[in-house]
């Protein structure tokens, strides 16, 4: 076995690994297994125990979480103030401009220019984001909102609201893939799951704060100006932010492991990283770490560059079916069309007026904002795969009753509202949340950036299809069935859950990856 680079020797490293051997992390350090080893001695991954503490100041662990989680802010803000910014923009009166009569596709790229733009932001973070590291990746994010924020806001026509549009997608492609890896790698494990939970309690909260910027703004002339500028100085923050904290240590030990660095200076400058980010941990303990960190690397094939096929090949291959798994059936489980109907449904239980609909959209982000919360308190506590069981279970519910309210129980629209309040409660406390944490959990280091691009691909795409899909099922089968093949679809995903996916409560991503 050809000769690899080593962290100074530790009481493990020094043993050396025989060419049969392979590593295990368990919370008692790097293990060594031969292949004739009995395997079941190793942990398995649906039942773990929890992984060794590490030390940290709690201080020092809200900066590293705070500004990557402002692109997960500024992605719901924008969803929140886009729906008052087309009523803004499409009005007569509050306008400001020439060009104010849209056609429904004209509508539509404003609405979506966004959802267009991450995808095209998912496709190029696949390139950029082991080249560029998961800091720089959202250093360029904020750049990208800034710049889309700024032309759509002031755009004389709207050829260029289009493109600034357009370029603010492309921030949310890069934000919603590198904020989560950022948060995963340099989280202490014990309340990892909290703060990348909280990643989406920042979705919510960005989305509550663009209906009342919107509701604000919505009567004045040139509202929805004001709407998308009112980003800005969130995209500031963020930028500065990412500019003065460190490196995630993880990413750097794996460039010199594969050849791009001296060893010594980075495991140093890693070293140090790590200790801004633990805040008044002990140097000794975080040198520790980073030793496990890099014996882990050595040990397990980490040394060349990535290729596209062995994304689709052993754990990663595990790890891609249960991340690209969830984001698919977080989406096609109906949640954007569930949210569209949500104004038809309460306006069926007599809230009709404009005023009641701002209301409305405000009473469900606090509802979202409230369950997102639950679930961050109790992630670390109760685990992923028991809120995913439990939240996926009430989704399939709320969905059927949805089903007969527009087949069987038309007069009884308390029942739709019950359902739809069960619906976004369930999902906050289960998909929402518990979707992101996981796939910035399962994916093994070399391949991270890449897999990790791939899940939010195929999350921003699963919802287009479904928005696109939506109107021409419902004139096909009608509302009613439709909403029945969503709850089908729903208990296909329970079933999904409780057979593939793990438990990964209390693990570090070494003892994920090396479990995997």
């Amino acid at each position: 076995m050809a000769a690899r680079p080593h962290p100074e020797p530790s009481s493990n490293a020094d043993k050396g690994l025989g060419e049969h051997e392979e590593i295990h992390v368990s919370s008692g350090g790097v293990q060594a297994y031969t292949d004739e080893e009995d395997c079941e001695s190793r942990r398995p991954l649906l039942h773990p125990t929890p992984a060794s503490a590490e030390s940290y100041s709690v201080s020092a662990a809200v900066l590293p979480f705070f500004f990557p989680a402002l692109g997960g802010l500024l992605y719901g803000y924008d969803i929140g103030a886009t729906s008052g910014a087309t009523i803004s923009l499409k009005s007569s009166t509050f306008s400001g401009t020439t060009w104010y009569d849209l056609s429904s596709v004209q509508t539509g790229l404003v609405v979506s220019g966004s959802l267009y733009g991450a995808l095209i932001g998912s496709v190029l973070a696949y390139t950029i984001a082991d080249f560029l590291g998961r800091r720089k990746e959202l250093i360029l994010a904020s750049i990208s909102y800034l710049i889309g924020a700024l032309l759509t806001a002031a755009a004389p026509n709207f050829a260029i609201m289009v493109v600034g549009r357009f370029l603010y997608g492309i921030g949310i492609g890069l934000a919603m893939h590198a904020a989560p890896m950022y948060i995963a790698e340099t989280a202490p494990s014990q309340i990892r799951g909290m703060l990348i939970s909280l990643k989406e309690f920042f979705i919510v909260l960005g989305m509550l704060l663009g209906y009342i910027v919107g509701n604000l703004f919505v009567e004045v002339v040139s509202g929805w100006r004001y709407m998308y500028a009112t980003s800005t100085p969130l995209c500031l923050v963020m930028g500065a932010g990412m500019c003065w904290l460190p490196s995630s240590p993880r990413w750097l030990l794996l460039c010199t492991i594969q050849g791009k660095g001296n060893l010594l200076e980075t495991k140093e400058y890693a070293t140090q990283c790590l200790c801004r980010l633990r805040g008044q941990a002990s140097p000794d303990l975080v040198s520790e770490q980073v030793n496990l960190i890099l014996d882990e690397l050595s040990y397990i094939d980490q040394e060349n560059q990535a290729g596209f096929s062995e994304i689709f090949q052993g754990k990663c291959l595990k790890a891609m079916i249960i991340g690209c798994g969830l984001v698919f059936f977080q989406q096609v489980t109906g949640q954007p069309s569930v949210l569209y109907y949500a104004a038809t449904i309460f306006q069926s239980a007599g809230f009709s007026g404009a005023s009641d609909a701002t209301g409305v959209s405000i009473l469900l982000g606090l509802l979202k904002l409230i369950m997102t919360g639950v679930a961050v308190v109790v992630v670390d506590r109760l685990g992923r795969r028991p809120l995913l069981i439990g939240g996926v279970s009430g989704i399939a519910v709320s969905l059927f009753l949805l089903s007969s309210y527009y087949t069987l129980l038309k007069d009884a629209s308390y029942v739709a509202v019950i359902a739809l309040l069960i619906y976004v409660g369930c999902y906050q406390l289960s998909f929402g949340p518990i979707g992101w944490l996981m796939i910035s959990e399962v994916f093994p280091l070399r391949l991270r950036g890449r897999g990790l691009s791939i899940a939010v691909l195929v999350n921003f795409a699963s919802n287009a299809l479904v928005t696109f899909a939506f109107s021409p099922l419902e004139d096909l089968i009608g509302t009613g069935a439709l909403f029945s093949a969503f709850g089908v679809i729903a208990v296909a995903s329970l079933a999904f859950i409780f057979w593939i996916v793990p438990e990964t409560k209390g693990l570090t991503l070494e003892e994920i990856e090396a479990s995997l």
